[in-house]
């Protein structure tokens, strides 16, 4: 609460003391007044001081203040000797353990006591606090012993200097502290302990010497898992490292076995000793981890590995884009939930990326500290955990339970939080921030367990390296060489990082994830390339093989062809023999055939009758077989208890007894005679009887099925037919009401007579059936014979026709012999006229190509040195780590190419074209940073002040429809959701220093399978992940501080254009404006170019493939060897088009060359100006502007048709025109420094100028102890020892000897007014240029360097760039539009809000049409009505204070990168006022027109700047007064007083006691005031306007009473009757006096003070010649 805000007040305690002194607050929404009553106050505060801040008296005088003094040694010792003396005790340890009791707290108290002196907080070590806890920590390590593992007194020491360790050593930050406490422990143990250090720690002396060293102690380990076998996990000493990493890697499989995002962690000895810590806090009752480190030292996987061996659960919270204080604690609420309710207990990582608002850290500081968060649960789930406690509750035993109330339940809750949860804090110590966390939450100093990520050492480094390259094919030789390399590169990065931040002032972060990233990049990249570099290597050496045979066959196939003739003569001849024979044969063959054909046609005649007979019977049978298979199916339905059951019926339906009367007549059953049941007396035939006797048969189903249907009796089916058939209760689906035995009865009968009466029909057709085919087979055996006959003709002619067809076969095979020996002989010359001349440049590319394979090893091994380590990092500082590399290479014998280039060795020279052509630079520096983007494993972040990364990634992936989004669009989740589903490329522009954490899964490709398919959590989204998607990231600040948990998840890359880049940009720019037809011929070439080179590259790859794939004899593939000759001749044709080419674009090249000039000179003014944001963030100037306006110099300075004028006039054309738009963005301290800067660069490009000598002029050089003495009371000291420094120089060599010899020549220089333009004594000043005499004025005058730099300035460019340009708002207005905003860079006293105000109504954009708001809290809003408004209707809008809302500017960027043409009306304007400030957006300022408003530095340049301002500029008002003479005058005496009080400020306390911030308002109303007198009073009032004047306008901002003395006092110089006399002079040099009467115009005044010197005499300030060196 105590922490000041930015403008140094304390609000919660001003709140506080507003309440104690009123008794009430206001509510902000209707500010009416809340009061409290019966309310006390209770504070709690640490003394102020270090770190801690004062709190007001005015609030401390409402507390009875208390102090509460540190426990004084007794009263610590007797606590913790009670402790110690209850867990002997308790746990069983024998006596001899008491003096232990003593000797530990003692030993602990004296540890404690040293560190709280010794390791004092400094704010690299503001976690250097020591309190209770820490003591209480060691004491609570050692009760982890049990008289099991603690053998004798020796281990119970051993244990207890591993707990001082763990509390005490593990926060410390450097080797000095480590060092110092390793020495304490060391005594203690001696004074306290009774032992000795280096005999009780005899195991773990590495090298057995006696003596045990700091770095042994690393051996020193506890753990309670190094047993697995154990279910105690007892708190064992270590004694087996190697075998405590296996049982840690048999936890981490059994891990990654069980998670879906596995870790691939090498468990080397330095992560074995961190989890052991991890773990050790994790057994310990209430305790939390603090773990701090850089990102990527393995914090988080650590512990998760931990908490997985502790058997807890690990909880984290999941970070989204609008994840904020609502979403904290809903989460914080399901955790704490989670570790009360369970009995597992629970491990909350956080890490201080998740940190979005500092209200987070606020809970977890009260988590630590309570173990509750106050106010977390609203009253229903507060309930709701009290009935969840209550159920807890009940299952202790009854003397352990609560009283049932909700606040001992809730109560209950908190503590099990606290038993349960164990909060394990992930945080870095780069930067500010964790400093001030620290700070403002001291409990996570107090209540957690420091443990310190150290950079990882030697044996890390090496055992990870040797881990992953074990698989790796290469020699052992070369493998350690790699191993020693791999270290060399983390080590010698972070060399690189410091130097960089030293000397540029840019981070740069080596993490042990770098390491990680080119251990395995240089796997995966060895193996593609070996892959890569063997195939085609395999494909020219089977090319070479396939000519070198081609070639070898040509002789031997000319033999061939010459033995093969004789050959094909006789086989000829046999073939012409046998043909006669065969047609011969044939002739008596045919005749045969003849006879035999027309018995043939006879005998077919008989078989079709036949056949016709055959096909009626089967027709008319097929009537009845179905329905006699149907009848069958049914009967083979019944069963024997289907026919027992109608036997049974003694008396059947009718139906069943008709249906047996059928079957008795067709069995030949006869009936029996039986008295008429009527009673007529007569005797009736009844068929029931033999019907049951049939069914009674056992075998009645199967007489059924075999009856004898062919030979049924006529009398019988005549009977059936008559009596049964037609009567229609003879149907079977009547009768199946009755019995379904007997429905398939009647089938049966039905079927008998339907058989019948198709068989009567077919009987006799089958008898002529008969008789046909008896006369058929008669026919067939006469037929047989002749055809036998036949044959053995035929037999004679096949053997005769065989042997013809052999003959031929022969004959063919003879001429195809010949056909391919001479097209082989053919296509051989093709292959060997067309590839021959292949032969030599394949064999030797072959040949580089294994040279290559040979070098792969270490080319690779840098590569991916540079991919891993070097993308931040500028072209000269990566060019000087490869060349370093490279040497190291050479001397580990590991095999690479003298010299080392990365597209070399992973670029594809036709995708880098390709690349090109899209935009990115030609330059070496560019291309390796497409190459790196195209072979990282992490997604690339590109550092692109000037937009160049940008605009090649929107060219280069336009086809595949690039997505652009910006952390600051509200749907930039979803579209990247999209694409990352549909595998489209996204690219996230102008990112801050922050990157959401939302998109972490997404930088570290968290990826995992669910259903089959590749998916990734973003946020609460799980959504499919497809392997197309490619992600780029760009930013436009120009030195962006990145820290490392950021830095660890992307391919940092430096995308600064170079010099080389951007001339050859600026070079194609000016020759398309000078010769516009030259640039497009080379476009064109270039697109060409590409395209021949890209055809001939898949034209031989073509040629070689089909040589590799071509099996056997390539001369015996004809195919191929088309496809060979066409391709060569195509190859042919490109390769002479490609010529012709290559030809004119070197003409064309040659030509462009000529304005090669302009574009080195352009390019070194662009790099002047891109320095001049180290001086101020505001000075920001983007490339399209710069580019932009190179163009404006291009079509509108003079033209010359001859080339060395026309580059002269556009070369200082544009460099004054680049020095006018630059200075009036400028404040005034910086313009002659803009103007040296410029002068100096130009002149360091060509050579004029040492790099050494331009230091020497900004440093004075850097000196340890001046051995020479000073030989000249005059001369400072300061200016001695920067003459012998610069005597060291080449050029000055002998200067301090000639300035001993010579020091009384010497001393006039010192002595003169004007050193700058003395003549140097001793012949210096013809050795010396004009420089190097700056470097002496340095040494002798510095307070002569303006002038001198003045007059340097223009000798060397001209006097124009010493004056720069009057401020000019019209000229600013034309150079702006609609969708470029204009912005004031304020200085203190400059308001530029007046001269707006006028020239708005000057361009009739007054009034209504211009709005104007101050920004501040809540102006956000109405300031994008204002925008939106004012774009739609044209007006123009004034944001002023830019600078007051910072949250806002964000905001203001995104509204400033919508604004174009196509949707802005053209007259709207937006203007912006801000003071300099870090937080306002690049894009903007880059973009805007950019001007400051301050009074001009000197006193000539603020008499022209107030003649030119508003209202003296006003002919109407300068020219109205009555007493015109007089007014002119005096107006010019008030302008040079004006600004003669400014300048004055710049000789400090001579000048003004107090320096004052007097302004144009205050020249203003002066003027209107003295023009309102004059022209009310006849008489000029002297008094009353040199009152008004010095004591109200100018005075009023006055303090000082000698400084208001001065101030009338010169006022009165001016203001004075004098000022009309023309002789009048205002000093004594009398070079400055009032124009005469007749020269008072406008024009006249600035004509003649344009004509002073730049540099005043001191007499015209009222001041003495030396008050110029407090200047």
């Amino acid at each position: 609460m105590p922490v000041r805000e930015t403008y140094g007040a304390q609000p919660p305690i001003e709140l506080l003391r507003q309440w104690l002194d009123h008794w009430l607050w206001y509510d902000r929404k209707d500010c009416s007044t809340m009061k409290l009553v019966d309310v006390q106050i209770v504070a709690a505060m640490g003394p102020p001081g270090g770190g801690r801040n004062v709190v007001t008296p005015r609030f401390l005088r409402h507390f009875n203040a208390i102090t509460i003094n540190d426990f004084d040694d007794d009263s610590m010792s007797t606590i913790f000797k009670s402790i110690m003396s209850w867990h002997l005790d308790t746990r069983g340890f024998s006596k001899e353990f008491q003096p232990c009791v003593e000797q530990l707290v003692t030993g602990t108290l004296e540890v404690y006591k040293q560190s709280m002196t010794s390791l004092l907080p400094t704010p690299a070590k503001s976690h250097y606090l020591f309190n209770l806890r820490d003591f209480a920590r060691v004491i609570q390590g050692v009760l982890l012993s049990d008289p099991e593992t603690i053998a004798d007194m020796n281990a119970m020491k051993r244990l207890w200097v591993h707990e001082v360790f763990r509390v005490f050593y593990d926060r410390l930050v450097d080797d000095h502290d480590r060092d110092w406490l390793f020495k304490c422990v060391r005594s203690v143990t001696k004074d306290n302990l009774n032992a000795e250090f280096d005999g009780l720690f005899s195991a773990i002396d590495s090298d057995s010497d006696g003596i045990v060293q700091e770095n042994d102690m690393r051996a020193l380990l506890y753990c309670d898992f190094s047993d697995p076998k154990n279910d105690r996990k007892d708190y064992l000493e270590v004694t087996d490292l190697d075998k405590l990493r296996v049982v840690v890697e048999g936890n981490l499989d059994e891990f990654n076995n069980m998670s879906k995002k596995p870790m691939n962690l090498v468990m080397f000895r330095f992560a074995v000793e961190h989890v052991s810590r991890i773990s050790r806090i994790l057994k310990q009752p209430r305790s939390h981890a603090l773990l701090v480190g850089v990102g990527g030292s393995g914090r988080q996987s650590l512990t998760r590995l931990a908490a997985h061996m502790a058997d807890a659960e690990l909880c984290q919270v999941e970070i989204g884009k609008g994840y904020l204080l609502p979403d904290w604690r809903e989460d914080l609420k399901k955790i704490l939930r989670k570790a009360a309710f369970g009995d597992q207990h629970a491990v909350f990582l956080f890490t201080d990326t998740q940190i979005k608002e500092e209200a987070f850290l606020e809970d977890v500081n009260n988590l630590l500290n309570a173990g509750e968060v106050p106010n977390l649960f609203a009253l229903d789930e507060k309930q709701e955990i009290c009935e969840k406690m209550r159920g807890i509750d009940k299952q202790k035993e009854k003397s352990k339970q609560t009283d049932g109330t909700p606040i001992a339940l809730f109560n209950m809750f908190v503590q099990r939080v606290r038993d349960q949860l164990h909060i394990v804090l992930a945080m870095s110590s780069i930067g500010d921030a964790f400093r001030n966390r620290l700070r403002k939450f001291p409990s996570l100093v107090n209540c957690c367990t420091i443990d310190w990520f150290q950079p990882w050492p030697q044996d890390a480094l090496a055992a990870v390296a040797s881990r992953f390259l074990e698989d790796v094919e290469m020699s052992e030789e070369t493998r350690t060489g790699c191993i020693t390399m791999c270290k060399n590169f983390h080590t010698s990065a972070q060399t690189l990082s410091n130097r960089f931040h030293l000397e540029l002032e840019r981070h740069n972060y080596v993490t042990p994830t770098s390491y990680l990233e080119l251990i395995n990049t240089f796997k995966t990249l060895l193996g593609k390339k070996r892959s890569e570099v063997m195939k085609a290597k395999r494909r020219y050496e089977i090319g070479l093989e396939k000519l070198e045979s081609a070639a070898s066959q040509v002789s031997s196939m000319q033999e061939e062809l010459t033995a093969l003739q004789p050959q094909l003569v006789v086989a000829s001849k046999e073939v012409a023999q046998i043909m006669v024979k065969v047609e011969k044969d044939s002739i008596e063959v045919a005749k045969v055939e003849k006879v035999v054909k027309a018995d043939e046609a006879v005998a077919n005649e008989q078989a079709s009758a036949a056949k016709a007979i055959k096909d009626e019977c089967d027709a008319d049978l097929a009537e009845a077989i179905p329905i006699l298979n149907s009848a069958l199916s049914a009967l083979n339905t019944l069963t024997q208890n289907d026919i027992t059951m109608v036997k049974s019926m003694k008396s059947p339906p009718a139906g069943v007894k008709l249906v047996m009367e059928a079957i008795c007549i067709l069995k030949g059953s006869k009936p029996d005679r039986i008295p008429d049941p009527s009673g007529s007396g007569k005797k009736i035939e009844d068929y029931w009887g033999p019907s049951k006797r049939l069914l009674g048969d056992m075998k009645f189903l199967d007489s059924l099925s075999t009856f004898d249907k062919d030979n049924i009796p006529v009398a019988v089916v005549k009977i059936i037919r008559t009596k049964y058939c037609t009567n229609p209760d003879f149907d079977p689906e009547k009768v199946k009401t009755a019995s379904n035995a007997a429905e398939g009865l009647c089938r049966w009968v039905l079927a008998m007579e339907a058989y019948d009466r198709v068989a009567k029909v077919v009987a006799p057709k089958k008898e002529a059936l008969a008789g046909a085919e008896t006369e058929l087979a008669t026919a067939m055996e006469a037929l047989e014979k002749k055809r036998a006959t036949l044959r053995e003709v035929q037999a004679k002619l096949k053997l005769l026709e065989d042997t013809l067809e052999a003959n031929k076969r022969k004959k063919a095979d003879l001429e195809n012999q010949v056909d391919l020996c001479s097209k082989k002989l053919d296509r051989a010359e093709k292959l060997i006229g067309g590839l021959g001349g292949e032969k030599d440049r394949w064999g030797q590319s072959a040949k580089e190509l294994a040279t290559r394979y040979l070098n792969l090893t270490g080319d690779i091994l840098i590569s991916s040195g540079v991919v891993a380590y070097l993308g931040a990092f500028t072209s000269a500082y990566r060019q000087d780590q490869i060349i370093e590399w490279v040497k190291t290479c050479k001397k580990l014998t590991i095999p690479c190419n003298d010299e080392f280039f990365l597209r070399e060795t992973l670029g594809d020279q036709v995708a880098i074209r390709t690349w090109n052509i899209a935009g990115l630079p030609t330059d070496n520096f560019s291309v390796d940073n497409g190459i790196i983007i195209s072979n990282a494993r992490r997604w690339p972040l590109m550092i692109d002040p000037q937009g160049q990364a940008n605009k090649w990634v929107k060219n280069m992936e336009k086809a595949n429809n690039l997505h652009v989004v910006k952390q600051s669009d509200g749907d930039f989740i979803r579209t990247l959701e999209n694409c990352i589903q549909f595998g489209t490329p996204v690219l996230l522009e102008n990112v801050g220093e922050d990157i959401d954490p939302v998109l972490e899964p997404l930088l570290l490709k968290q990826t995992f399978k669910q259903g089959g398919s590749i998916c990734i959590k973003l946020g609460d989204s799980t959504i499919e992940y497809s392997s197309d998607f490619r992600f780029y990231i760009t930013t436009k600040l120009r030195n962006p501080h990145y820290l490392p948990e950021t830095a660890v998840k992307v391919t940092l890359l430096n995308f600064m254009i170079t010099p080389e880049g951007l001339e050859d940009q600026l070079l194609g720019i000016v020759v398309t404006r000078e010769r516009p037809e030259l640039e497009e011929e080379k476009s064109a070439l270039i697109l060409q170019s590409a395209d021949n080179k890209r055809q001939l590259k898949e034209i031989e790859d073509k040629i070689l493939e089909v040589l590799s794939s071509s099996e056997g004899n390539i001369l015996e593939d004809e195919t191929a060897i088309k496809v060979l000759s066409s391709s060569k001749v195509l190859a042919n044709e490109i390769s002479e088009k490609q010529a012709i080419a290559e030809e004119t674009e070197k003409m064309i090249d040659d030509t462009r060359m000529g304005y090669k000039p302009i574009a080195v000179h352009s390019s070194i003014l662009f790099f002047s100006i891109a320095d001049l944001a180290n001086i101020e963030p505001m000075y920001q100037y983007s490339l399209p502007w710069f580019i932009s306006l190179f163009m404006g110099s291009i079509d509108n300075s003079e033209r010359s048709e001859n080339l060395v004028t026309r580059l002269q006039i556009l070369r200082e054309h544009f460099t004054y025109s680049l020095y006018c738009n630059i200075c009036r963005s400028l404040f005034e301290k910086d313009k002659l420094l803009f103007s040296l800067l410029l002068c100096i660069n130009l002149l360091t490009a060509t050579g004029e100028v040492d790099p050494q000598h331009w230091r020497f002029l900004l440093t004075g050089g850097i000196g340890l102890d001046n051995p020479h003495a000073n030989p000249a009371v005059w001369l400072p000291v300061k200016a001695w020892d920067e003459l012998c420094r610069l005597d060291e120089l080449k050029p000055f060599t002998g200067i301090r000897k000639d300035f001993i010899s010579l020091r009384d020549a010497w001393k006039s220089i010192y002595d003169s007014t004007e050193p700058h333009v003395e003549v140097l004594p001793g012949g210096w000043d013809e050795k010396l240029d004009e420089f190097q005499k700056l470097l002496v004025l340095r040494c002798l005058r510095p307070d002569k360097i303006v002038p001198g730099v003045q007059d340097f300035v223009t000798g060397k460019m001209g006097h124009i760039f010493i004056e720069p340009p009057p401020f000019d708002l019209p000229k600013t207005f034309q150079d702006s539009q609609c969708s470029t905003p204009i912005i004031f860079v304020l200085s203190p006293g400059a308001d530029p809000t007046v001269a707006l105000l006028k020239f708005a109504d000057d361009m009739g954009f007054g009034g209504s049409k211009l709005n104007s708001l101050s920004l501040g809290q809540g102006q956000g809003p109405i300031a994008i009505k204002l925008i939106e408004q004012g774009a739609k209707d044209g007006t123009w809008v004034v944001l002023q204070n830019c600078h007051l809302a910072v949250s806002w500017m964000p905001t203001l960027e995104k509204i400033c990168e919508e604004l174009n043409p196509e949707n802005t009306h053209p007259d709207f304007r937006l203007w912006l006022t801000s003071y300099p400030s870090d937080n306002f957006p690049v894009s903007v300022l880059q973009n805007g027109v950019k001007m400051t408003n301050e009074p001009p530095k000197g006193l000539r340049a603020n008499i022209v700047r107030s003649y030119l301002s508003d209202p003296i500029c006003d002919p109407e008002f300068f020219e109205g007064a009555k007493k015109s003479k007089e007014f002119k005058k005096l107006l010019y005496g008030l302008c040079f007083f004006h600004a003669l009080v400014q300048e004055r400020r710049k000789f400090g306390p001579i000048g003004w006691n107090i320096p004052y911030e007097f302004n144009e308002t205050d020249l203003r109303i002066s003027v209107q005031q003295l023009s309102m007198f004059l022209n009310e009073y006849e008489e000029i009032p002297f008094e009353a306007v040199t009152y008004l004047t010095g004591e109200c306008n100018y005075g009023g901002r006055v303090t000082d009473g000698w400084d208001r003395r001065t101030l009338i006092t010169q006022l009165e110089r001016f203001y004075c009757p004098a000022i009309l006399d023309e002789m009048y002079r205002f000093d004594s040099t009398h070079v400055y006096y009032a124009p005469p009467d007749g020269d008072v115009s406008v024009r006249n005044v600035l004509w003649l003070v344009k004509m002073w010197c730049l540099i005043v005499c001191c007499m015209v300030f009222g001041s003495y010649l030396n008050s110029v060196q407090y200047h």
